[in-house]
């Protein structure tokens, strides 16, 4: 969604970030200068469609940010103030209202409610365990939207460590707030004991309907996310001939896989529509096509390390050996907790249906590919 103009005075310059320039025509302004790498805006379909318009193009391994250089522009011609437009959605009435739950935990919450730590032993460690990887499966966005971020590539690297370090944080906040919030009884018997948590630590339902409203800010921008990250690894298996090259086609004004967004967005659509028992056979045969996944992408890691030894590379692990091989040895380990002899197994035959059917699926795939059938 693009912001509303505030009321003020007609801007003597305005100064568009790469793809801004459409954001800025859409709102109506008329745009003088467009910087930035190009890597979302075709620059030669620019400059025919707007001839008399100022280009400054960067190169693609660019040190700053198209905002950076826009600010940077702005000063070099003697501005002498300067009003940012962004559509940048964020959020921060998820982390606000997550903080004011942890928050009021710590100072009403009830450390007895904690008893018992674990239930079931290990049957119900384990059983939470599968669904571990899922949780995390959202920072794919970061690797798989890559190209698109405006940042250094050297710095792609430390803030997936650092998102998945706050991750890691934030799920154990919340978990303590709702344990703390309510005992044990009225978890299980509560519809959404986040909610009913926090009306019970502030005394008033009002906290209780804040945090759902918060919660469906929370979804609606992690849907989105998915469906950038889930669109560009679609586009990007089209591109290498592994799905319809349909697929791998981009919108010709906004530079977008739409064909790929489309079925992306058709599925999510749907998803729900089978209710919470499917959703949870989803989740769980997900986690083992996540954890799956990391095998295959440490075995990468490390085969490129042996390999590709003078590969550029923007971001290089310290230790990458090491941690290569532990990633490898944690993600088959962990592919092990959903076989049929773990207690945590997968459910017969509605989850492993699942996994046999993206089995095959993939298998059909990979051998039409194979045949050197780049266009289906």
């Amino acid at each position: 969604s693009l912001p509303s103009l505030l009321d003020g005075p007609t801007p003597t310059l305005v100064i568009a970030a790469d793809v801004g320039y459409q954001h800025a025509r859409d709102l109506g302004l008329p745009v003088d200068v467009v910087v930035g790498d190009f890597d979302s805006l075709d620059v030669n379909t620019l400059r025919e469609s707007a001839p008399d318009l100022l280009i400054e193009k960067h190169p693609d391994d660019k040190a700053a940010s198209d905002l950076a250089l826009a600010l940077r522009f702005a000063w070099t011609v003697g501005a002498t103030s300067v009003d940012i437009i962004t559509g940048g959605g964020g959020r921060l009435d998820h982390l606000l209202v997550g903080l004011m739950l942890f928050g009021g935990s710590l100072v009403n919450g009830e450390t007895s409610y904690l008893e018992p730590v674990f239930n079931d032993g290990a049957v119900g460690l384990l059983g939470v365990l599968i669904m571990v990887p899922f949780m995390f499966v959202g920072f794919d966005v970061i690797p798989q939207s890559a190209e698109e971020i405006d940042i250094p590539f050297s710095e792609i690297g430390k803030l997936l460590m650092l998102s998945i370090g706050l991750a890691v944080a934030w799920y154990m906040a919340m978990i303590w707030a709702v344990s703390t919030g309510l005992g044990a009884e009225a978890r299980q018997a509560s519809a959404l004991p986040t909610a009913d948590a926090t009306t019970t630590i502030f005394g008033g339902s009002w906290a209780g309907k804040l945090l759902v409203l918060a919660g469906i800010g929370g979804i609606l921008t992690s849907w989105n996310a998915f469906l950038i990250g889930g669109s560009r690894a679609i586009y990007a298996l089209a591109r290498a001939g592994q799905l319809p090259a349909a697929l791998g086609r981009l919108h010709t004004r906004y530079n977008t896989p739409h064909n790929a967004l489309l079925l992306i967005g058709g599925l999510s659509f749907l998803a729900p529509l089978f209710g919470r028992p499917a959703l949870v056979w989803l989740v769980d045969a997900g986690g083992l096509g996540i954890v799956v996944a990391y095998a295959f992408v440490t075995w990468s890691f490390l085969s490129l390390r042996r390999n590709e030894p003078d590969m550029e590379r923007p971001y290089i692990v310290p230790n990458g050996e090491w941690v290569g091989r532990a990633g490898f040895v944690l993600s088959i380990g962990s592919g092990f907790l959903y076989l049929p002899f773990s207690p945590a197994a997968l459910i017969w035959p509605q989850e492993w249906m699942i996994v046999l059917g993206w089995i095959v699926l993939g298998t059909v795939l990979l051998a039409m590919a194979s045949r050197g059938r780049r266009r289906f």
